[in-house]
């Protein structure tokens, strides 16, 4: 057995590697296929790490990061396309990131603040959608100002409408399309953090790491990850250095 066929035995054990994917991030995920499978950049990373383990793929679809991560203890995929994050990697273990992708504040024409930073005080409420990289970024970080946790299933947006918030968290390229929405809303130039998006796989198959990492570093070395951004379109990824 050479080196790869020992990783496809441990990572695709069934001989198709099950690819968790969030379908809630746009720019990740372009849409669905006639057979209802997902396209984009994360199903093209995880056809690129199938291809290279000489094995079939399968998607495996989840409605939030939050769904993928909860799945990792529950044998339902083999490598989970995600941001990487502590609280997750107590179940997962993950690559370098192969892709980022800035976090910033949408926040109402009566917040003075210009930086991101600034929003962290007693007097500033903002919505988040809960169990997201980001979302968990700000729960460790953000220690004065209140965060009001928006259900993954339902839109921080509309909280943060009807509720009046100063702020909205979230991904540069999504607050963008929401400011259509808010003519009285601005959209902050620094970001908060970036999501670093990663291959994971559950820590039970954590010997396939270094593979993984290979497999990640040469995706981006021979420019497979920029070609992915671009053949979907995918403004607001940038490769991850």
């Amino acid at each position: 057995m050479n080196p790869t066929s020992d990783i496809a035995a441990l990572l695709a054990p069934s001989s198709t590697l099950r690819v968790g994917i969030n379908m809630s991030n746009k720019l990740l995920v372009s849409g669905t296929d006639e057979e209802g499978n997902p396209f984009g950049v994360s199903p093209d990373v995880g056809k690129a790490i199938a291809d290279r383990l000489g094995v079939p793929v399968t998607y495996v679809p989840y409605p939030s990061p939050g769904a993928v991560a909860d799945a990792a203890d529950r044998n339902e995929w083999d490598i989970g396309n995600i941001g990487a994050e502590p609280e997750r990697a107590k179940t997962i273990s993950f690559t370098s990131p192969y892709c980022e992708i800035q976090a910033t504040f949408l926040v109402r024409a009566t917040v003075s603040h210009t930086r991101a930073a600034e929003l962290d005080r007693p007097d500033i409420r903002i919505a988040v959608k809960d169990r997201t990289a980001y979302g968990l970024w700000l729960q460790r970080n953000f220690t004065r100002a209140r965060l009001v946790l928006v259900d993954p299933g339902s839109d921080p947006f509309q909280v943060f409408r009807e509720q009046g918030l100063e702020a909205l968290a979230g991904l540069r390229s999504g607050l963008s399309r929401d400011m259509a929405g808010c003519p009285d809303c601005r959209l902050l130039e620094d970001a908060f953090t970036s999501v670093r998006q990663a291959v994971g796989t559950p820590t039970r198959n954590a010997a396939a790491l270094p593979w993984l990492q290979k497999a990640v570093d040469d995706l981006k070395s021979s420019g497979k990850i920029r070609e992915f951004i671009d053949r979907h379109g995918a403004n607001g990824l940038s490769v991850a250095p």
